[in-house]
């Protein structure tokens, strides 16, 4: 493993490297609200056989957190500095493993840009409304009515509590939930000005719902190898989520897990062997 920062277009991104140069690539995007190291366990599982390249977003993580007055936090903006990291590092032709927030950016790089896009492996990583579950209801009264008592209001989503919940909600053994990654991410969520990035990014997140279309129509028309790896008590994206991706990609594969949000801290071997399983076939 190399962990290595580079500039693109003036922001600092941080990412994780393994594998060997020349094998093919998989780029791995991570969700909220955490970074690249959720990908810990499961990059040990596929660098043997591929070249993994896991950064972390602009304002996650060891990447930059460039100022909200010069800097937008907006999905469309964190797929263009995305795009431009991958040719700032020289990847050509790669698969995507998209997670939550990862999905949105994963599906606007590859909407753009088809013709570097191997495959996708999409964990809890959504594209259809009917994926999204009752746990949006807070965060689309803020897009209904962005006041600042319905931002305020989504403050308890940035709290240790509500990431404890996200990693073991749905876990048959909450006990085997390593508290490393969770810990990390409350420490990142917790240094000055990262708050209302994310509350920025909560609001943005319509504009991933109101792109779900024109990700469809990518799906359509380029028919892109894909496998959904599906936590499937997931109390955020629903197992329907998952198998609507079949409505645009008939060849799609779909796999549940009985695990939650983070099906990467339980599951990583069995996640990790369906990737090496699908990916030479596909």
């Amino acid at each position: 493993m190399h962990f290595r920062t580079v500039g693109v277009d003036g922001v600092d991104i941080f990412y994780r490297e393994a594998g060997e140069a020349g094998r093919p690539v998989i780029l791995l995007l991570h969700g909220f609200p955490s970074a690249g190291h959720m990908f810990r366990d499961l990059i040990p599982e596929l660098a043997d056989d591929f070249h993994v390249i896991a950064p972390d977003l602009p304002g996650f993580g060891q990447s930059a957190q460039p100022s909200r007055d010069t800097f937008t936090y907006s999905f469309a903006n964190l797929a263009k500095v995305m795009a431009r990291f991958t040719e700032v590092i020289g990847l050509d032709r790669f698969a995507l493993y998209v997670f939550d927030y990862g999905a949105p950016v994963g599906f606007r790089l590859a909407s753009r840009h088809p013709e570097r896009i191997t495959a996708i492996v999409s964990q809890n990583g959504n594209a259809y409304v009917e994926g999204l579950s009752d746990g949006w209801n807070p965060i689309r009264a803020y897009w209904e009515s962005p006041t600042l008592d319905n931002r305020n209001a989504l403050r308890g989503f940035l709290t240790p509590e509500t990431t404890l919940f996200q990693y073991t909600h749905g876990v048959p053994d909450p006990a085997t939930v390593s508290p490393d990654g969770r810990s990390l991410d409350d420490f990142y969520l917790a240094r000055p000005g990262n708050a209302d990035i994310q509350l920025d990014l909560m609001l943005d997140y319509q504009s991933n719902i109101e792109a779900y279309p024109s990700f469809h129509d990518y799906f359509r028309k380029h028919s892109p190898p894909f496998i959904a790896l599906w936590g499937r008590n997931d109390p955020f994206f629903l197992p329907a989520g998952a198998e609507a991706f079949k409505r645009d990609l008939p060849q799609a594969e779909v796999r549940f897990f009985d695990t939650g949000h983070f099906a990467l801290e339980t599951h990583a071997a069995e996640i990790g062997a369906a990737i090496r399983e699908f990916l030479p076939r596909r």
